[in-house]
């Protein structure tokens, strides 16, 4: 069982977002996904169970904003950016349409934009990874 790091309730291990207060799973500073109890906003170890209530701050996670936006930027239209970052269905949406469509022109021109501009936005830290994690410098 691990709990909402924003309103604290029980969530299954599978939960993609809380049934409580609808956040992501994984978002959030006020409680521990682990144990439940409280935190202060900026804590990097829960003092109830001693668990790190933020990955990337630790370093147990964190995927690289520059990483993920170059790959958004040059490799984008193929989805490889997403597959980085963990959104496996969409990295294949992305590759699947390329590469069926690529005889096409509107298709991998409109594919480029998609990867391009989620580039962008993994740059400006404005992505976060499958886990809810924000990118790191």
């Amino acid at each position: 069982m691990k709990y909402c790091k924003n309103c604290g309730k029980d969530l299954l291990d599978t939960a993609d977002f809380c049934p409580a207060c609808g956040t992501k799973s994984g978002m959030g500073e006020h409680y521990c996904f682990a144990c439940g109890a409280q935190t202060n906003p900026g804590q990097m170890i829960c003092t109830n169970c001693g668990t790190a209530t933020n990955k990337t701050a630790v370093g147990t996670g964190g995927k690289s904003k520059l990483a993920a936006g170059l790959l958004g930027i040059f490799l984008g239209q193929l989805g490889i950016h997403n597959f980085y970052l963990g959104y496996t269905k969409r990295g294949v949406i992305q590759l699947v349409l390329t590469l069926v469509l690529s005889w096409t022109i509107a298709v991998p021109i409109a594919m480029w934009i998609w990867g391009l501009v989620e580039g962008i936005q993994c740059l400006t830290g404005k992505m976060v990874d499958a886990d809810g994690n924000e990118l790191s410098d």
